[in-house]
């Protein structure tokens, strides 16, 4: 099936964006908690994780990080790793403990030989349980389940998967997790990927990857559409247009917000919509039946929920596999894989729920995002506001309750 080729450039789209954004940024470089950035340049840089992608049939990933930091592979003695770390993470969306025994699993493409040294580094550093393939808590296998073969190894998707890894073990550090490693970023791999998680038994699903509509997205549906299994997919960044699979009835669609300590505010933090967290009106998805909000769009619309995504305070990544130790991260991948994680919170889902529902049943358990913009296509697609909007959906986590089983819940679901 062919796909639209991807838009080109897009690094250079993205620079310019990020570009003006910091024309308008009002916090001043150091005003951050330790915790958050350290000292910043004198002009902050954000490129993309991955490569460019401008093939029709690929998905790109949506990785972002700093590049006026260096990395840094060994930190002095009592230091704390630049960017947001796990109890910044907890504090910030008020998140209980819970998650013991759930597998929670990242589907990317291409191998991180060093994945799992990576994610004990990180682990480590914040006193989190380990999690390796020996106590059975980790598991890498191919997209077809198995341990080897597994895919050439390759260092842009590399940094996509350190950032879920580590996205997934702070928000839920007594999760098991499961990585499945795609043969490459075609749509056939992946979303067979996406089968294998499910058929190893993983509920939690996260994928930070995807392309711009096409006409005949629709025929995918089918590997997306597992009852009783919460999706969640990143909406992009800065593309200017809807991307898919986030854009799918059977998925949670997780936009993305920027994020700051704000110690005079009784959150403790300040939270807006990101300027480049992709959100749009889907083209060609029926809008389900759960989303009886009002979206400005006849179909679906994305975002549904969203957390940070903005590098410019992003969170601290690990990864050792093209770069050289620590890194700031961020991107509407880091959302998806945190938003995965409170998923895994809160409980099982139900046998024959889309959990993609849950939220728009527990709006009160979120933190409703109100002001920012993604760009100038007013409210409510663009502008952040009072209940659903683009950028943000319904908001970001207040602890679990949002996605939680509710009663009643819809089911089934017809896509197309």
């Amino acid at each position: 099936m062919a796909l639209p080729k991807q838009r080109n450039s897009r690094e250079s789209r993205l620079m310019k964006q990020l570009v003006a954004a910091l024309a308008a940024l009002t916090v001043a470089a150091g005003t951050v908690t330790a915790t958050a950035l350290p000292a910043q340049a004198a002009t902050p840089t954000v490129a993309p994780a991955c490569a460019a992608v401008n093939t029709p049939g690929l998905v790109q990933c949506f990785a972002l990080r700093r590049t006026d930091l260096k990395s840094v592979r060994t930190l002095k003695a009592g230091a704390t790793p630049p960017g947001l770390g796990p109890s910044d993470l907890k504090s910030a969306y008020s998140l209980p403990s819970g998650g013991r025994g759930a597998t929670v699993a990242v589907v990317d493409a291409y191998d991180n030989p060093n994945a799992e040294s990576d994610l004990a580094t990180y682990r480590s550093q914040y006193g989190l349980p380990p999690c390796t393939t020996a106590n059975r808590c980790f598991k890498k296998v191919n997209g077809r389940g198995q341990t080897s073969p597994l895919p050439i190894a390759d260092s842009f998707w590399a940094a996509e998967i350190s950032l879920d890894l580590d996205m997934v073990s702070a928000v839920c550090p007594k999760c098991h997790i499961l990585l499945v490693e795609a043969d490459s970023p075609e749509y056939a791999d992946m979303f067979g990927a996406i089968n294998t998680a499910v058929s190893l038994g993983a509920k939690f699903v996260s994928n930070s990857w995807g392309s711009p509509e096409f006409s005949g997205e629709t025929s995918y549906d089918s590997y997306l559409d597992h009852p009783g299994v919460a999706i969640t997919v990143s909406t992009g960044d800065g593309f200017g247009a809807a991307q898919y699979p986030a854009t799918s009835p059977y998925v949670t669609a997780v936009g993305g917000t920027s994020l700051n300590p704000s110690p005079s505010t009784r959150r403790g933090w300040t939270e807006s919509a990101w300027m480049i967290a992709e959100s749009g009106c889907s083209a060609y998805e029926a809008k389900p039946p759960w989303q009886a909000v009002t979206t400005g769009c006849a179909g679906r619309a994305a975002a549904d929920v969203s957390a940070v995504a903005d590098p410019m305070n992003g969170v601290a990544v690990y990864q050792t596999y093209g770069e050289s130790g620590w890194w700031i991260g961020g991107g509407t991948s880091a959302a998806a894989p945190i938003i995965a994680g409170v998923y895994a919170l809160a409980g099982t889902p139900g046998r024959l729920d889309y959990p993609a529902s849950y939220p728009y049943a527990h709006q009160h358990g979120l933190n409703d995002v109100t002001s920012g913009s993604n760009g100038s296509c007013g409210t409510p697609i663009c502008d952040a506001g009072t209940g659903w909007d683009g950028p943000t959906g319904l908001g970001t986590p207040h602890g679990a309750l949002a996605f939680k089983r509710p009663r009643p819940i819809h089911r089934p679901l017809t896509a197309g």
